[in-house]
């Protein structure tokens, strides 16, 4: 039962296209549905700026700047609705050539925080690395909400345990995921365990939300710090939301203090 001590979250779910006002009408619809049922913070797929498939030399004509319109949108739907909001942006690169996967998070300020992608999907068949450069290593950026510290990545990163490690070593108790986690053999059951194993390794909460079907798996869920699935999608467009408890993160940490006892850190490769 959520208390007051809790800070509700919602994964929304849906599929981006490459028109800009069509995304942002879907993102104001379901940021409308998420916050009447509760949410201060909503989390949108990988690409919800734009997104084409397959991409091609128009990727660049979608691409904005981090403080552009998309991003500017989603400020003035926050400060209507009173949330923060977390989407992927199709961001300009710096060779012109290339464009940036970026998340960035804001509330009715501006941005809060913003991540740009580190590990390239090239893999299974696929070559992001040919239109999208790869964001450079530094700090995790994260922000606070009622005692709670909510951190970034994106999508292929969750294969990476060290990317969430290094983002709760900056002190981060919600990982939020935008994704868009393409569909094939097993990849269903990938995207779901590798989910609840970064929450139960790292004791953290996880929020991954992806495009539907059919490029997507769906899926789209919410984890606590002991990998229980607390709200999830199927492959609709909608949201889901669940109550964060900073409570149970600090009784899941006295029982299973993982994080205290390891012996190893993370440390940025050259």
């Amino acid at each position: 039962m959520p208390t007051s001590d809790t800070v509700a979250v919602a994964v929304a779910q849906f599929a981006p296209t490459g028109d800009a006002r069509a995304n942002l009408e879907q993102i104001e619809s379901l940021t409308a549905l998420a916050a009447d049922r509760g949410a201060r913070v909503v989390v949108f797929p990988e690409y919800s700026s734009a997104f084409i498939d397959p991409f091609d030399e128009t990727l660049v004509t979608l691409a904005q700047n981090l403080d552009g319109p998309f991003t500017a949108a989603l400020t003035a739907l926050a400060a209507r609705r009173g949330v923060h909001l977390v989407a992927g942006l199709l961001e300009r690169g710096a060779d012109g050539r290339r464009v940036r996967n970026t998340t960035v998070a804001v509330d009715a300020g501006g941005p809060v925080a913003a991540y740009r992608k580190l590990h390239l999907y090239d893999a299974f068949g696929q070559r992001e690395s040919d239109w999208v450069e790869p964001g450079g290593i530094g700090e995790p950026e994260t922000f606070a909400i009622d005692g709670l510290r909510f951190g970034l990545q994106t999508c292929y990163d969750l294969r990476f345990p060290e990317v969430t490690r290094r983002i709760v070593d900056a002190g981060a108790d919600v990982v939020l995921v935008p994704a868009e986690w393409v569909r094939g053999p097993l990849k269903e059951h990938h995207w779901r365990t590798l989910l609840l194993a970064r929450a139960i390794e790292n004791t953290v909460y996880l929020a991954g939300a992806d495009h539907p079907p059919p490029l997507g798996v769906g899926n789209s869920m919410i984890v606590d710090p002991q990998g229980v699935v607390t709200a999830a999608l199927a492959t609709a467009t909608d949201v889901a939301v669940a109550h964060l408890d900073p409570g149970v993160l600090r009784s899941v940490r006295q029982a299973n203090p993982v994080l205290a006892q390891r012996r190893f850190r993370v440390v940025p490769r050259e």
